[in-house]
């Protein structure tokens, strides 16, 4: 009788949802120490949840990773193969943005592929229904306080998910502003000088986020890039 109760089995299953999440936030700490396998159980259960729900990031010792036969060798990742080299496959934008971060003094930085184990996940919605991007690079800095975490993605405007990533990234932002640096969304356009350069719309910047969080359009965010986006070259 109680399965049939429509309106019944939407108050349980979002009592036992808001329960769960509300353990697993009391818990992750632990959680984050098990082994690999154990890990895997909850973040199975996590996963299945109708809302996002914060996992703790932890990269493993080692990662999965595939060589592509157009994937080049590039200094400075966080992993590297056996014989301390790296190779990736990338597009002119996310080469064009390492080498801009290497020339800039960056320590290391990574390959966030999508929807691998040890992948960065930001959650973004569109249409109502909550889906994730992988932001492309994640990139390590330093300064007297100790390591940055930076998160850049570079992003094609002409796409269709221009400004819903944006909002997403303005609300990652928001709430884990404490953990990270930067949290750039990157368009490579033609500056004053005639020439092609990377401009930087910057989450972690109050100012911009709270412009970001309530667009609706693409028009809107290409002109927060036009007033805000700034050069790192």
């Amino acid at each position: 009788m109680l399965t049939s109760d429509t309106a019944a089995m939407e108050r349980i299953n979002a009592f036992a949802e808001e329960k769960f999440i509300s353990l697993y936030e009391n818990n992750k700490r632990s959680i984050a120490r098990l082994n690999e396998a154990r890990k895997n159980i909850y973040e199975r259960l996590i996963n299945a949840s109708a809302q996002p729900i914060a996992i703790p990031w932890v990269l493993p010792d080692s990662i999965d990773f595939s060589v592509s036969d157009n994937s080049i060798k590039i200094d400075r990742h966080l992993y590297c193969s056996e014989d301390g080299t790296f190779q990736a496959s990338l597009n002119p934008w996310e080469k064009g943005v390492i080498e801009e971060e290497l020339k800039n003094g960056a320590v290391c930085w990574l390959r966030n592929l999508d929807r691998k184990k040890w992948s960065l996940e930001i959650p973004y919605e569109v249409g109502g229904v909550i889906t994730s991007m992988f932001p492309d690079l994640v990139v390590v800095r330093a300064d007297v306080q100790g390591y940055i975490f930076d998160i850049l993605e570079p992003h094609d405007p002409s796409r269709k998910d221009n400004y819903p990533k944006a909002v997403g990234l303005a609300k990652f932002a928001e709430k884990h502003w404490d953990k990270f640096g930067r949290i750039q969304l990157i368009r490579q356009k033609k500056g004053l000088d005639g020439r092609e350069h990377f401009y930087r719309l910057d989450m972690a910047k109050v100012a911009v986020r709270n412009k970001v969080r309530g667009i609706t359009s693409n028009e809107e965010l290409d002109r927060i890039f036009d007033t805000d986006a700034e050069r790192e070259d």
